[in-house]
């Protein structure tokens, strides 16, 4: 996913040069829908899955959606035709539902102690496939990136045929035998071990809950994911990344290091941070990384604001604080509501709620993308730094009061603390 989404940055120059390898340059028009597609091709495709995820089983549904990109790359492997290109990236945005469908598939194959730090993965791999893209586009020929992105595509839906279905959705169809069959795959015991047993006991208890899907627990998990994703993209990382080159343009001297590697030096940090984050979760807990991330966060907005309007410090002290802040993000509203998405929903409901927390997390990722340059333009950049650390504080306030700690909890002790909150 991160691999497609990160191409047509190392692509959109050749296609719009008179030396491309399309049959003939792109157009303005054509470049704006290179870049747009796979995000449309997701906010189709989400709905979908919701659905599907209950109805195939989560690791079918996941190998069908990795299908979308052997089948989007082949495609492109295969034309010169603009058209056609443009095509295959909406298929290859189909598959972005992948995002979505691994990390409940992930939530449920894990054990509770470790939970926050196998779903926060997905994220972690997804800036990963960024920066393998970006190292592609920059040292193999057109044919032979395509042709390597390809060959990623096969062998991870041939990775994907070995794992088992969720215990969980094999224990929703009625099928416990299959169930502690796939306990034991993913813990390495036999399935007459007591952990496989004691596993067993936790999915009878989750399906034997008297909470209904419409609960009150259900309704306030809803609104604090929805606050969430409000956080994951208002808190601004999203905006730094777009506007992050050319703030590096001005900061830093090309002929010392290039606005490029510097965004990419940014790429580098989400990775490290999202992998600390993802260890930490399971350590510290989610509600005291969120809040204090959060804080942090918007003291570095305050600081990068009034340094680009006042010029308090050496230029050098933008990307310096740009990093700090992409770290403390990433550390609490980057990583922090993936991991409570895929833990607090009861199994009846998780895909649909999920299906819609992404859905409006999109939403959301698109009127800031769309809003920001007009903002820029008519107050100019520091104001709009000045929002985003009012959304960190304000959001921070929110969580200290509404959500409860789900470190190391089963689904339907989490449902009593939303209860009692």
């Amino acid at each position: 996913m991160g691999v497609m989404m990160a191409w047509p940055s190392s692509t959109i120059l050749l296609f719009k040069s008179e030396n491309t390898t399309l049959h003939r340059p792109m157009g303005d028009a054509e470049v704006s829908l290179f870049g747009s597609l796979p995000a449309i091709g997701s906010l189709i495709a989400n709905p979908i899955a919701g659905v599907v995820l209950d109805r195939m089983g989560r690791k079918r549904t996941v190998m069908l959606t990795s299908m979308m990109f052997v089948l989007a790359w082949s495609i492109i492997a295969m034309t010169s035709q603009v058209e056609v290109v443009l095509t295959a990236m909406f298929v290859g945005g189909l598959g972005f539902a992948i995002f979505l469908e691994t990390t409940i598939y992930i939530s449920e194959i894990s054990q509770d102690s470790i939970r926050g730090t196998m779903t926060a993965g997905p994220m972690q791999f997804y800036g990963f496939g960024i920066l393998v893209s970006y190292f592609l586009g920059g040292y193999l020929t057109y044919l032979h990136m395509v042709y390597a992105c390809l060959t990623m595509a096969v062998v991870g839906v041939l990775l994907l045929a070995v794992l088992k279905e969720s215990p969980l959705t094999l224990m929703a169809n009625g099928r416990e035998e299959d169930a502690a069959k796939s306990i034991a795959f993913y813990r390495s015991k036999k399935t007459t071990s007591k952990e496989v047993v004691q596993e067993l006991d936790k999915l009878r208890r989750i399906f034997s809950s008297n909470t209904e899907e419409n609960s009150p627990s259900t309704q306030r998990e809803f609104v604090v994911i929805m606050i969430l994703k409000v956080a994951f993209v208002f808190q601004g990382l999203p905006v730094v990344q777009v506007y992050a080159e050319p703030l590096f343009a001005e900061a830093v001297p090309s002929d010392v290091i290039s606005p490029n590697l510097c965004s990419l030096l940014m790429g580098v940090v989400v990775i490290i941070a999202g992998s600390i984050a993802a260890y930490l979760t399971d350590v510290v807990g989610r509600r005291p990384l969120l809040i204090y991330s959060s804080i942090a966060a918007g003291f570095c907005c305050i600081v990068l604001g009034t340094q680009i309007l006042t010029e308090w410090g050496p230029k050098w002290t933008i990307p310096m604080f740009i990093y700090i802040f992409t770290a403390f993000y990433t550390f609490g509203a980057g990583t922090v509501p993936v991991v409570v998405l895929a833990e607090v929903f009861l199994p009846e409901v998780k895909s649909i709620m999920s299906m819609l927390a992404v859905e409006w997390a999109w939403i959301l990722n698109f009127l800031i993308l769309f809003v920001f340059n007009l903002l820029v333009t008519s107050v100019g950049l520091p104001p709009v730094f000045y929002f985003f650390s009012f959304v960190c504080f304000s959001t921070a306030l929110f969580f200290f009061f509404f959500l409860p700690e789900t470190k190391g909890l089963p689904v339907y002790a989490i449902q009593e603390l939303f209860t009692n909150k």
